[in-house]
């Protein structure tokens, strides 16, 4: 059981505060409500270009790296389709300097084009080399846009055409900005050895001045129920065949969620699961293969990914995946089998949170999908998973109408 307090300073920024005594080092998580999916289809990858600019230094504080490794601090940030998250973790007698640093980039980010352009060329080179230049990098770039039509989820956080950062103009960022990166539109979590009456003051004190400003209103379509089977094929210059099969799941929101992702633990998740057992060990059809969610807050995908071995067809390599879906569907599964993924997630979950930063995050996302409290109940949402539900989600999720599917094909 993870204790916290909660609090919302009047301009909006709620607050988690976790105390830790176990730790030496505090753990300050800032999560803004923007991802990927809050992006105007003509200009995407902004989110992701912020994860990069946040870093340039505010008006008052030309680097922002200089004075945290001063203070003994590290930080780091992601992005996905949903949220966008910064992280410090520091000694706490010198926890002010994290508030410091954040809220003043929060308030007075410095926006220049100098630091544009240079922010621009780096996430263009990362395209280039995640994307383009790694063998099977663009296979997402391809995969979502098949599996969505409608929604934003259809571009990956790097952005739908590249284009649109290297046409970014500084206008067009500073509006992103102030529509997105605002108190109230950010939840701080803050974990360590440290009290509520403390966090409360720095709170107060750093994020207090700050207004709140109008937030972009979020008007997202749903995506419709896929109704056909969609498929698209890629030659690239890559050493072996690959397959990706992406079926349409639950929200974050939904219990289906959870019983999908056990699900994906039964077919993937380690030596011992079905498709590395009967695929890759067995009957040797792939070098490797793997099944994940894409964890969205929003209806996601569930991935299955392998490389086929030399002289395995296309045909038959597909056949052997959709067999091992069939089982799943006819309840080919027992207790025994179902109670070890179960006990997988657990003792991986109960090992993440001995560590403050993920205490903090999983504290800022719950509390973003509307109750910090979720995270206690996490591991028996997947606990009340019975066998039925999983014979009952499969049948659904594992409809070919439901799957879209990317051949991967080696050049000749």
């Amino acid at each position: 059981m993870i204790k916290f307090d909660r609090f919302i300073l009047d301009n909006g920024l709620k607050v988690i505060v976790h105390n830790d005594p176990s730790t030496t080092l505090v753990a300050v998580n800032l999560l803004y409500n923007v991802g990927a999916r809050d992006e105007n289809p003509e200009m995407t990858g902004f989110a992701h270009l912020f994860e990069h600019l946040m870093f340039e230094g505010s008006i008052h504080i030309p680097s922002f790296d200089n004075p945290l490794q001063l203070a003994g601090g590290e930080n780091n940030a992601y992005t996905t389709n949903d949220i966008t998250n910064y992280y410090i973790t520091l000694p706490k007698k010198n926890l002010e300097t994290a508030f410091w640093l954040e809220s003043d980039r929060m308030i007075s980010l410095d926006f220049s084009e100098e630091k544009l352009e240079i922010q621009k060329n780096v996430v263009i080179e990362e395209y280039n080399q995640r994307y383009l230049n790694q063998p099977y990098g663009d296979a997402y770039l391809f995969l979502r846009p098949l599996a969505y039509k409608v929604h934003p989820y259809q571009w990956a956080t790097i952005g739908k055409d590249i284009s649109h950062i290297r046409n970014a103009r500084l206008k067009d960022v500073k509006d992103f900005f102030m529509h997105h990166y605002a108190p109230n539109n950010a939840i701080l979590s803050v974990a360590g050895n440290i009290t509520k009456d403390e966090i409360e003051k720095l709170a107060i004190k750093w994020f207090g001045p700050i207004k709140n400003r109008d937030i972009a209103k979020r008007n997202i379509p749903r995506e419709p129920k896929q109704t056909t089977p969609r498929t698209l094929t890629l030659e690239r210059n890559v050493p072996f065949d690959a397959i990706y099969k992406a079926y349409h799941m639950s929200s974050r929101m939904e219990h289906d969620y959870f019983i999908t992702d056990l699900i994906s633990d039964l077919l993937s998740n380690g030596k011992s699961s079905r498709l590395y057992q009967k695929l890759v060990k067995e009957n040797q059809y792939f070098s490797s293969i793997d099944a994940s969610i894409t964890g969205d807050i929003d209806e996601g995908l569930l991935v299955i990914s392998g490389k086929i071995m030399k002289g395995i067809s296309f045909e038959i390599a597909e056949k052997a995946i959709e067999n091992e879906l069939g089982k799943i569907i006819s309840d080919n599964i027992d207790d025994y089998e179902l109670n070890k993924v179960k006990n997988k997630y657990e003792s991986v979950h109960q090992f993440g949170q001995m560590n403050a930063m993920n205490k903090a995050m999983e504290l800022a996302y719950n509390e973003l999908l509307g109750d910090a409290e979720k995270i206690n109940r996490e591991v028996e949402n997947y606990r009340n998973v019975t066998l039925n539900d999983i014979r009952k989600s499969a049948l659904i999720l594992f409809n070919k109408n439901n799957c879209s599917t990317l051949y991967y094909k080696t050049k000749n």
